[in-house]
């Protein structure tokens, strides 16, 4: 059983999920990037959720994001459903999109793990080896000039109803994450951080196999190397030491604390008060839960 989120108001994370047996069904193409695009900006604005930075690779994704009102799940699931209802429809296919597991939320403990977490998800397409620099991704990925902008989408032509309910066009604003005091100090951190990543992968990697090569793989092709399996799957990243030690004190203590509301919910004796950022059970069965 994969353990409960504790969903608070106000956390920002770094989101990754992944595509079923890391199938290239994101490969970059106009149809793919415009659906990301589109169904990124209508979750957004139809949670609350403000987006810091994102990367769309061809077999997986990642977003820094913050949730002011406690939604993650809600926001998750709307765009990954979506998504593969949308790209399936395209690849002809009907079969599950993502893997099995679920994605993985991992919060962030600082502005600093902020900056460390989005210049990571803007390096990705030269860690891969696919690119030189990110900027030059045909994917969606997000520039640091464009934090403090918006981004107006179009609705797809493809696989939305020309006169459904959904908008015709959607804005996906990039806001800049709390604990900077501007757009510029922002951006500036930033570009500088993924400076550094980006020249330290370029060290590392002897050639990249370049943007027509990318969009030549077909989408239910597949990298050669095996994932390595059974790693840790953290919940929280922070630099700091105690403020790592504190997250995972909170968390330790939600999930036991959890875990013993639930036991007594499930004897039907008494109606337990479940800990403070319980989600799932407090949505799907009205559970009574602690006040922050």
């Amino acid at each position: 059983m994969t353990a409960p989120r504790q969903i608070l108001p106000g956390r920002t994370y770094l989101v990754t999920r992944r595509c079923l047996l890391r199938h290239f069904f994101l490969r970059p193409s106009k149809v793919v990037n415009q659906v990301l695009a589109y169904v990124l900006a209508l979750a957004a604005e139809r949670y609350g959720v403000q987006v810091h930075a994102y990367c769309v690779l061809s077999n997986h994704l990642h977003l820094v994001l913050t949730d002011p009102h406690a939604r993650l799940p809600a926001f998750q699931q709307f765009l990954a459903a979506f998504v593969a209802r949308a790209l399936n429809a395209h690849l002809g296919r009907w079969e599950y999109f993502w893997a099995p597991c679920t994605y993985s939320a991992v919060v962030l403990g600082s502005p600093e793990d902020v900056i460390s977490k989005a210049a990571y998800t803007l390096a990705n397409p030269v860690a891969a080896g696919l690119v030189h620099a990110g900027h030059l991704w045909p994917g969606l990925w997000s520039a640091p000039d464009t934090v403090g902008t918006t981004i107006r989408v179009k609705r797809p032509d493809h696989f939305f109803e020309r006169e459904g309910l959904l908008p015709e066009y959607v804005d996906l604003e990039l806001k800049v994450p709390a604990g900077f005091s501007s757009t510029d100090e922002f951006r500036e951190q930033l570009r500088a951080e993924l400076a550094r990543r980006e020249q330290a992968a370029r060290d590392a990697i002897p050639t990249f196999l370049g943007v027509a090569r990318v969009k030549a793989q077909s989408p239910f092709a597949r990298p050669r190397h095996v994932e390595p399996r059974r790693r840790l799957s953290p919940r929280v990243a922070a630099r700091d030491k105690w403020r790592r030690i504190e997250l995972l004190q909170q968390l330790k203590t939600f999930l036991t604390d959890y875990w013993e509301a639930l036991r007594v919910w499930r004897e039907g004796k008494v109606d337990p008060v479940f800990p403070h950022g319980t989600y799932l059970m407090r949505v799907a069965h009205g559970v009574a839960c602690a006040p922050a």
